[in-house]
């Protein structure tokens, strides 16, 4: 070996840093494709280390600048020490003071195929190869220099040929910022002179003095980069935007609440008081509307006016609604009584993202670049109802300290390079000043003295797990005269003759006690919440009318350092309660993950998984000491004892046939060390005759995942043009699983001839993609289409099962169109397919139950099966 990976290990400190411990991998004499990634490595300096499999390691070389499409562009590739093969796949935050500190993500990574031998080019100073990545594409040469250095030097040059592009046409480093194995993105940090201080924003022109709020906003902290800090002009420009039509709706991004600032790169925002406010622009013509898509616009004159000026074609922003008291402090309850009394000029609209401009989706776009983006469209206003919600570069705790001085409700941190999600996400977060919380009016007190139509109103909360509402208090300050009246005409239509809420008041304090049906929202302040969920020391703030009294639950702050991975699903208690024994024990120590945090995953997917182990065998892979300990494949229940479990009365191969119909057995399987499970490709109803089929597209592992999108394509050609109907769902793994449900007529010959048949029949079509033969060496640089599965017995992972890789990731169901927006096989896993799950719009599986197809004698015949 050429070099070895001492120099790796050297400067590397292994139990501070994440990167893998090197050890060269010696393949011999095995057929294997020779992979390259690209990092892009924002340390001292931004720049893109390229790598390529040789003698196995990684050969290294830093490019400043990232590669060229461009032919006439040589671009300087400085020689580093090895990496290990392991490096290819490694994402992370180097931490401050280790060598190369800073965010690694993977910018690229495929196959290269060198012209000639590789290790003799390499010796001699001149490679010549194709790419077969994500983003590169074509022949390149890596020309070793006589530039004086204490590196060795080299150039990067891209040969003329299809995928060469001049550079002053497209630039793909900055085209392609982001990751192609996850939805990391690198945001460059301010570095040197770049760094400045922010300053006072300007003075409110409609009051003609300087508010709290204006005094506390500063402008934008330095961007950084100078993309960033100068706004284009084209925003299909921007880094990660693509032209889209205009979505007809839009949810906003929510913040999670945290008990303090976590680190990283962040930047904070005033929490204002007020209502959330999405504006939507077309043809010129706005529409604005709250977070659950009523439209409000009518209500807003001033504001939709205003923002007509702006002359924008087609757009989203969001932003929110404010009305400042005397003293410059947003007040919500003035907001409601500017709403009720139609005086709308007094209402400010804060504006702080835009998701969509004149005809370009920014959703993908960076935090910063859409702020930046959002600063230009509002630059030439001077407007006292529409401005833009400021950020700030100074530390959360400062900041909130300020804030909380000045009485304001706390700050929104948001983190720097996130996209924009629709969806309650960890790259929002906010910092409260005091308790405040939205709860349920569900009922009201009788005056007592000098007070007029009631005397307190009595509040609900709907419990996280259960969904039920039960009693959290009383508030009975915070109203004036006014508000009393308006308030009680608007209790009296919804008084009910008893509680709705689980754990009413009883005795003395019941007395007097109006109960209401719970429709009414209102926000207050409050000092603490007991053990048992009741407030103390509340203050009444207002009523709310942008959200619903069911979604209104508790809402508990995560730990700062929580926000650094998705949070788990809600758990869903199961059936007869399940006891998870040894609850702590960590299934997955890459992440941390825990046996009851599987056990809660699958309790709230149960839903959605249980139908397809409905009446089918399952096979279980059990990890009793985790994913990295001894595994154990599982046909059968015998000594396993799990609640709830079902048998056959036959058997298959002498051993008894599982079925999991249940949440219980579904838990009693996890309780039992489960983490996988695998089922037939038959019911019970008839075991002798599928009622499905699976091709596996299982890739060479150093294939990029575009290679992967054509072969599915490809797959999905042949069998519409056979005339079945086919779904996908993720494996979960490197690869993609095509299912073809069937009428169950033929037996498993048939179907596993007619399966190998459609394989064998694609190799012959394109046999540099394809192979159907199985084995590492029949695969290199091609994917292997699995027809094995289709034999009796034989199972494949379920959906919405987790597999036994780091992370945890998950089997999902995705539509046709998604396969080409995923980063591989492994998309979710079961700390994030919570929030795939609540985002979609429709089963991407819908229609699979109505399926009634057989494998008929044309379809044989067309692929050559006689």
């Amino acid at each position: 070996m050429s070099q070895s990976l001492d120099e790796y290990n050297r400067k590397r400190d292994f139990d501070a840093t994440p990167e893998p411990p090197g050890g060269a991998r010696d393949r011999g004499g095995e057929p294997h494709a020779l992979q390259y990634c690209i990092q892009k490595h924002d340390a001292s300096r931004l720049h893109y280390d390229f790598r390529l499999e040789l003698d196995g390691t990684l050969k290294s070389w830093a490019i400043p600048k990232g590669p060229s499409l461009d032919p006439t562009v040589r671009r300087l590739a400085v020689q580093v020490e090895d990496h290990p093969l392991d490096y290819a796949t490694f994402e992370g935050h180097i931490p401050e003071g280790h060598y190369g500190a800073g965010d690694v993500i993977v910018w690229d990574r495929g196959l290269w195929q060198p012209k000639g031998d590789p290790a003799q080019a390499y010796a001699k100073g001149r490679l010549t190869f194709a790419l077969k990545g994500e983003k590169l594409a074509g022949q390149w040469s890596l020309v070793r220099t006589h530039l004086e250095g204490r590196q060795v030097q080299w150039f990067l040059i891209k040969h003329d040929d299809e995928a060469a592009r001049p550079e002053a046409g497209y630039d793909i480093v900055r085209q392609q910022p982001d990751s192609v194995l996850s939805e990391r993105t690198l945001v460059p940090r301010a570095r040197g002179a770049a760094r400045r201080k922010a300053r006072p924003s300007a003075r409110d022109p409609s009051a003609g003095k300087t508010t709290p709020v204006e005094a506390a906003t500063v402008e934008a902290a330095t961007a950084e980069t100078a993309a960033v800090e100068t706004a284009t002009a084209d925003p299909a420009d921007l880094p990660g935007a693509r032209r889209a039509a205009l979505p007809d709706s839009l949810k906003p991004e929510l913040a999670t609440l945290v008990e303090s600032a976590p680190a990283g790169d962040w930047r904070y925002e005033i929490k204002f008081d007020g209502y959330r406010i999405l504006a939507r622009i077309e043809a010129g013509t706005v529409r604005l509307f709250t977070r659950n898509g009523h439209d409000w616009t009518p209500k807003m004159p001033h504001q939709a006016k205003a923002l007509e000026a702006l002359g924008l074609d087609s757009a989203w922003l969001d932003g929110e609604v404010i009305v400042l008291d005397e003293q410059g402090l947003p007040d919500f309850q003035a907001l409601q009584n500017a709403f009720e009394a139609g005086r709308s000029n007094r209402i400010v609209y804060y504006l702080f993202d835009l998701p969509y401009l004149n005809g370009v989706d920014l959703r993908r776009v960076a935090l910063e670049h859409r702020r930046a983006a959002l600063a230009t469209v509002l630059a030439p206003r001077d407007d006292a109802v529409l401005r833009l919600s400021e950020d700030f570069a100074e530390s959360a705790e400062s900041m909130l300290d300020s804030a909380c001085q000045m009485h304001l409700e706390g700050l929104i941190g948001k983190r720097l390079g996130s996209p924009y999600v629709s969806r309650r996400s960890d790259d929002w977060i906010k910092l409260k000043c005091t308790h405040r919380h939205e709860f349920v009016v569900v009922g009201y007190t009788e005056p007592k003295g000098a007070r007029s139509a009631f005397g307190a109103l009595l509040l609900g909360l709907h419990d996280k797990d259960s969904g039920v509402l039960r009693y959290a208090g009383k508030v009975g300050t915070g109203f004036n005269e006014a508000t009393l009246r308006s308030l009680h005409a608007r209790l009296l239509p919804l008084e009910i003759p008893g509680p709705a809420v689980v754990n009413p008041l009883t005795g003395a304090e019941a007395r007097g006690v109006h109960w209401l049906k719970p429709e009414l929202l209102a926000e207050v302040a409050y000092a603490e919440m007991t053990r048992e969920g009741v407030i103390r020391h509340s203050v009444f703030q207002g009523l709310r009318e942008d959200k619903l009294a069911e979604a209104i639950t508790e809402e508990t702050p995560k730990p700062a350092a929580a926000v650094d991975r998705p949070a788990t699903p809600a758990r869903k208690a199961p059936a007869g309660r399940i006891r998870i024994s040894h609850p702590d024990r960590v299934i997955d120590a890459t992440e941390g993950t825990t046996k009851l945090q599987l056990a809660e995953y699958y309790a709230s997917v149960a839903d959605w998984l249980l139908p397809h182990l409905k009446d089918r065998p399952v096979a279980l892979v059990r990890a009793p000491e985790g994913i990295a300990g001894e595994l154990f494949f599982q046909k059968n229940a015998a000594r396993l004892a799990i609640p709830g479990i079902e048998t056959l009365g036959k058997e298959y191969s002498g051993q008894p046939v599982m079925l999991i119909n249940s949440l219980q057995a579904l838990i009693g399987a996890v309780q039992m060390s489960t983490v996988e499970l695998h089922t037939w490709n038959a019911t019970a109803a008839d075991l002798e005759r599928p009622d499905r089929f699976i091709l596996d597209l299982d890739p060479d592992p150093a294939l990029p995942w575009k290679s992967m999108v054509e072969a599915v394509q490809l797959v999905l050609t042949v069998l519409d043009e056979l005339g079945l109907v086919s779904f996908l769902k993720t494996s979960g793994g490197k690869g993609i699983h095509v299912v073809v449900p069937l009428a169950p007529q033929d037996g498993w010959a048939e179907v596993k001839a007619f399966s190998q048949a459609i394989v064998r029949h694609m190799a012959r079509l394109l046999p540099e993609r394809f192979t159907a033969v199985s084995g590492p060496k029949n695969r290199v640089g091609r994917i292997f289409i699995d027809y094995l599965r289709n034999s009796q017995g034989a199972t494949t992972i379920c959906a919405f099962a987790a597999r036994t890789r780091e992370g945890l990731p998950v089997s999902v169901p995705v539509a046709r169109e998604e396969v080409a927006g995923l980063k591989g096989g492994n998309a979710w896993t079961v700390h994030t397919l919570h929030a795939r799950l609540a985002d979609l719009e429709a089963d991407p599986w819908a229609g699979y139950a109505a399926v009634r197809q057989t494998i008929t004698a044309d379809m044989r015949r067309r692929i050559g099966l006689r």
